[in-house]
């Protein structure tokens, strides 16, 4: 606490933080087409980590992740946009590919 740090986090409280907390955190921090930027991507997260999908709403998810992107590299700073940045573009294709996701999660193991 003396440092506002966070450590010794696990990856489904990393999930949780993103999610659900991050929308919140950000509320008067960030400029707004930042900040809408960002809440989309959470809530894309939050589409795609459901326990029910509409096979229909796939498509419209994955076009709605590349236009997600293109608008945070608009209002982010570039060092933050590496390679794995890119790879949430193909999270759709994987779930059509390998099903649901909460079906492959980790957690319990953890």
């Amino acid at each position: 606490m003396k440092d506002l740090k966070l450590i010794g986090l696990k990856s489904h409280d990393c999930h949780v933080l993103m999610q659900q907390l991050l929308v919140v955190a950000i509320r008067d921090i960030l400029p707004n087409k930042a900040r809408l930027a960002i809440n989309q991507l959470c809530l894309f997260f939050n589409a795609i980590c459901s326990k029910v999908l509409n096979p229909v709403k796939l498509d419209e998810l994955e076009n709605e992740v590349a236009i997600i992107l293109c608008q945070l590299e608009m209002y982010i700073p570039p060092a933050f946009f590496y390679i794995m940045v890119h790879l949430i573009v193909h999270l759709v294709r994987e779930i059509k590919c390998r099903g649901l996701v909460y079906l492959r999660w980790m957690y319990p193991v953890e």
